[in-house]
């Protein structure tokens, strides 16, 4: 399937409490009928620009209700940057200035939304949540959230080292997922050094015995290596990785499938 069998456009999401604001996000849905799941999508720090929209279009085409969420939304709610080096540095600028409880006050906000977009049975299931780079530092926080069953940390760098606006690393809040986390990261990303992965991979570690302990039937936390830099799975960035974007899109497929249950459109591509 293409993103010609979704329909899209922007989407307006109205604050519910004083500590959130408005969110300007991308809203995809299939063509051909009512979604099976919802997911939110988390940026890089490039914002909610046309590779991200695509994304949210491709989760629609394969199914899903997709709702890309923009993480400056305090401090630039329309920004949508290419990949140049003053374009990154005006996306880390805004990065900087953000704070983990305002992103996971913004993305309650957007899972509420669009729980209430889903059909009963799609949204009684969780929702999935995938983010790339800075986004994926932010959907493992966004994991926390009770509405989110099933997240996909692509390249999420920095979580061993602290959270946005400061403290403990974000690798700290694993014991609180009450759904799964799939961490993909490339063996050669500069971002993500050998240390850095291995925390993650000690943190998964701990989280799952702790669950096999309680329940030996949930769902496990994993960590894959792929080959390529930082931002493999972007066709617009100097790391792109043909190989290993086409086998991480799998495996993000495969995580939503065996968590919010089997997608209608995985037969035709």
């Amino acid at each position: 399937m293409s993103p010609s069998d979704c329909v899209a456009s922007w989407q307006s999401i109205d604050p519910r409490r004083p500590d959130q604001v408005p969110l300007r996000c991308w809203w995809a849905r299939p063509a051909d009928g009512p979604p099976r799941a919802g997911v939110l999508v988390l940026p890089e720090v490039f914002g909610l620009n046309g590779w991200i929209r695509g994304v949210t279009e491709r989760l629609a085409a394969a199914g899903y209700a997709a709702l890309a969420v923009p993480l400056f939304a305090r401090t630039a709610p329309d920004l949508e940057l290419g990949y140049g080096p003053d374009e990154l540095a005006l996306g880390r600028s805004h990065k900087e200035r953000t704070r983990t409880d305002q992103l996971l006050a913004d993305v309650g906000l957007a899972a509420a939304w669009l729980q209430q977009q889903l059909p009963p049975a799609a949204a009684a299931g969780g929702l999935g949540c995938v983010g790339f780079c800075f986004g994926g530092h932010v959907a493992l926080l966004a994991a926390s959230l009770p509405a989110v069953a099933a997240t996909v940390d692509f390249y999420g760098a920095g979580v061993a080292a602290g959270r946005p606006g400061g403290g403990p690393p974000s690798l700290e809040l694993v014991p609180t997922i009450g759904g799964t986390l799939l961490c993909i990261c490339g063996r050669a990303d500069p971002l993500i050094p050998a240390a850095e992965v291995a925390a993650i991979e000690t943190a998964l570690a701990a989280a799952n015995a702790a669950r096999a302990a309680v329940n030996a039937s949930t769902g496990l936390h994993r960590l894959v290596l792929l080959e390529g830099g930082h931002g493999f799975m972007c066709a617009a960035r100097s790391d792109h990785h043909p190989a290993s974007a086409a086998a991480g899109w799998s495996l993000l497929l495969d995580a939503f499938e065996s968590q919010l249950g089997p997608d209608r459109h995985r037969a035709g591509g």
